[in-house]
């Protein structure tokens, strides 16, 4: 299912660019889309504006029209909307206390709110527009510590999935793929997204691969994938890369073109079957082991300070042990070097989720 290789570990930088070489920039989903709030605002407007000249036809007795002495109802749209808009030319004009007192506590508030709401969609529609292709610049000008997930198929989209789950912050992932259709659902959820090739240099640049925390590829062929980890790979020589395959034959090609982990669906449903055969739950606590809204997951992790020199069985969080890495190699729960921990260790152990509230790391469930 998966294979690993020791790599350099190159700390991770904080930040993300808008691509000056791809051409094509970062993007993130906004609450309301700029046509959508533009439509709102002039909804808006347009009610205020009926609003009042319905008051002004039921006091139309109050005004007086100094070009022929009858205030038709085209002559209150016309005087509604020179009243909303403007201060007004005086040939129609209020004269009693009523119709006065109208234009004083109903109009000039309803006037300055259309004046708000106008200037407010011209923020909306160039400023705030401007603003937000800029700030998205200066996010992937600073970009850093983040996860880049190149493909969006269905691995991809569940590897997405599964890390907001696990607490990620969608803003801390970048997605790029070909298809606009699949982007805008990695869109929705938070992520950053870019259209692009991930085959090419400028495009991996543009999203500083070479500063992220993680590079997650699936890109739905295994040709396309190794040339992608190839590329990767010479752009971002210590950063984990973890890689899907469907044919056995190319694991080792994932491998030698730079993979830190390689998984193979195809190998890993097969032991699925060949579990389940061999009992009913066997199938089902692996696939809940590999997911966070289980009853268990696995954690991988460093020991801690006050861990140092137990026994694997002794581990601060009530986990099971199963295994530990030590100097790139791997140690079992039974061999007696773990029975003395170390600094430095990486720990793979099971960790349980009490009743689904808590995730193994001791965080609570997303929406607790």
């Amino acid at each position: 299912m998966s294979k690993k290789r020791k790599h350099d570990t190159v700390a991770p930088g904080k930040g993300l660019r808008k691509s000056r070489d791809s051409g094509t920039p970062l993007r993130r989903a906004v609450k309301i889309p700029v046509w959508g709030d533009l439509g709102l605002r002039m909804a808006l407007a347009i009610f205020l504006v009926f609003a009042v000249i319905m008051i002004h036809w039921w006091d139309r007795d109050g005004l007086v029209d100094h070009y022929d002495g009858h205030v038709s109802f085209l002559d209150v749209v016309y005087f509604t909307m020179i009243s909303v808009t403007t201060t007004g030319f005086g040939d129609i004009a209020p004269i009693s206390d009523r119709s006065r007192l109208i234009e004083a506590l109903i109009v000039t508030p309803v006037r300055v709110a259309v004046i708000f709401i106008f200037v407010g969609a011209a923020y909306s529609f160039v400023i705030k527009r401007s603003w937000e292709n800029w700030r998205m610049s200066r996010i992937q000008d600073q970009l850093s510590d983040h996860i880049v997930v190149l493909g969006y198929g269905i691995s991809g989209s569940e590897a997405v999935a599964e890390l907001i789950d696990r607490g990620t912050d969608p803003h801390c992932i970048v997605v790029i793929d070909p298809s606009e259709d699949r982007l805008s659902v990695a869109e929705a959820l938070g992520c950053n997204v870019m259209v692009g090739d991930a085959t090419r240099d400028e495009t991996l640049k543009a999203v500083r691969i070479d500063k992220a925390q993680n590079v997650l590829i699936s890109a739905g062929r295994d040709d396309s994938t190794i040339l992608i980890t190839l590329t990767a790979r010479a752009l971002a020589p210590g950063v984990p890369i973890s890689v899907v395959v469907r044919a056995n034959d190319n694991e080792s090609l994932a491998l030698q073109a730079g993979a830190t982990n390689v998984i193979n669906p195809v190998r890993f449903t097969g032991l699925l079957l060949a579990g389940s055969a061999k009992g009913e739950h066997i199938a089902d606590y692996l696939a809940d082991l590999a997911s966070v809204s289980g009853r268990v997951q696995l954690v991988e992790r460093e020991i801690t300070a006050e861990e140092d020199g137990i026994a694997l069985a002794d581990l601060k969080t009530g986990g099971r042990g199963l295994r530990v890495y030590r100097n790139g190699e791997a140690l079992g729960f039974w061999e007696d070097a773990c029975q003395t921990l170390r600094q430095g260790d990486v720990l793979v152990e099971i960790v349980p989720t009490p009743n689904g509230t808590t995730l193994g790391d001791g965080r609570p469930q997303p929406g607790d």
